[in-house]
C-alpha cells in the first residue's frame, strides 16, 4: 500500500506539469490511454495481426489507401499551415522561442495544432495496420516500428514553441512523402508521374540536418527560458539516430546498391522506416504502397 501511495503522488506531481489548456482534448487527459493504445499497436503489429492474417488472403486495400494518403496530406498541409500562422511566420525568432502559456489567440492557436499534430501520429499508426493486413511483412521493419510507436510518447509534453519546428518541418515532408504514397496506390496508370521517388530520401535527410541543426541552438545559448528542456534533448536525439539511419540507407541503396534489387537504380525509406524499391518488386513488376 505505501508503494501504491508514492506512486500515486508521483503521477499527481507529474500531471500537475500538465498544459490545463488541453487538458479536455482527446487523449490529453492522461498519459494512460494513449500509453495502451500505443501498446496496443505493437501487440498487434507484432504478435495478433500476423496471427490473424496467417491464413488469410491479403485484403484489397487500393481504394481506400488512396482517399487515406490524400486525406493525410491535406491534414498534413494544414498542419504546416497552422504552425506558421500560429508563431513561425508571426512572431517566432528562431532561435529561442518558448512555450507560451498564456491564453492569448496565438498561443492557443499553437496550442491545438500541436495536438492536432500528436493526434496525426496516432491516424498513422493505421500505415502499420494496412502493411499486416495486406501482408507486407518485409515492410515492417524495427526502424518503422519505433518511429511510430515512441514519437507520439514524447509529443504528448508539447505546446508549442522551440519544439514544435521538428513537428512543422516533419508535417512538410510528410505533405510529399503521402502525397507519393498515394499516387503509388492509384495504380500502374500513375507510376511515370513518380520518377521522383529517389529524391524523397534527399529530402528526408535534409528535414533531419534542418531539425538537428535548429535544435542544437539550445546548447548553446547562454540562457533560454523552455518549460520541456527534455523533449530538447528528445529531438536532438531523434534527429541524429535517424540521419546516421538514413544516410547508411542511401550509402548501402546509391553507392554500393547492395539494397536494389537487380534491374533498378533507385529506391527510397519512407521516415516511417519502410523501404521502397522505384516501385517494382523483385520480380519486376509494378509494386504499389
Amino acid at each position: 500500500m505505501e508503494v501504491l501511495s508514492e506512486w500515486g503522488q508521483r503521477y499527481q506531481e507529474f500531471m500537475k506539469g500538465a498544459d490545463p489548456r488541453i487538458g479536455h482534448y482527446p487523449l490529453m487527459h492522461s498519459p494512460f490511454l494513449p500509453g495502451a493504445i500505443l501498446l496496443g499497436y505493437v501487440y498487434f503489429v507484432l504478435s495478433l495481426g500476423p496471427r490473424l492474417m496467417a491464413n488469410r488472403k491479403p485484403f484489397d486495400l487500393k481504394p481506400l489507401m488512396v482517399v487515406y494518403n490524400f486525406s493525410l496530406v491535406a491534414l498534413s498541409a494544414y498542419i504546416v499551415y497552422e504552425f506558421l500562422m500560429s508563431g513561425w511566420l508571426t512572431g517566432y525568432t528562431w532561435r529561442c522561442d518558448p512555450v507560451d502559456t498564456s491564453d492569448s489567440p496565438m498561443a492557443l492557436r499553437m496550442v491545438r495544432v500541436a495536438w492536432l499534430f500528436l493526434f496525426s501520429k496516432f491516424i498513422e499508426l493505421l500505415d502499420t495496420v494496412f502493411f499486416v493486413v495486406r501482408k507486407k511483412n518485409s515492410q515492417i521493419t524495427f526502424l518503422h516500428i519505433f518511429h511510430h510507436s515512441v514519437l507520439p510518447c514524447s509529443w504528448w509534453w508539447v505546446g508549442g514553441g522551440m519544439g514544435s519546428f521538428h513537428a512543422m518541418i516533419n508535417s512538410l515532408v510528410h505533405v510529399i512523402m503521402y502525397f507519393y504514397y498515394g499516387l503509388s496506390a492509384a495504380g500502374p496508370r500513375f507510376q511515370k508521374f513518380l520518377w521522383w521517388k529517389k529524391h524523397m530520401t534527399a529530402i528526408q535527410l535534409l528535414q533531419f540536418v534542418l531539425v538537428s541543426i535548429h535544435i542544437t541552438q539550445y546548447y548553446f545559448m547562454s540562457s533560454c527560458d523552455y518549460q520541456f528542456p527534455i523533449f530538447i534533448h528528445l529531438i536532438w536525439i531523434y534527429g541524429t539516430v535517424f540521419f546516421i539511419l538514413f544516410s547508411n540507407f542511401w550509402y548501402q541503396a546509391y553507392t554500393k546498391g547492395r539494397r536494389l534489387p537487380k534491374g533498378s537504380s533507385s529506391g527510397s525509406i519512407s521516415s516511417n522506416g519502410a523501404v521502397h524499391h522505384n516501385g517494382k518488386s523483385k520480380n519486376g513488376k509494378a509494386k504499389e504502397n
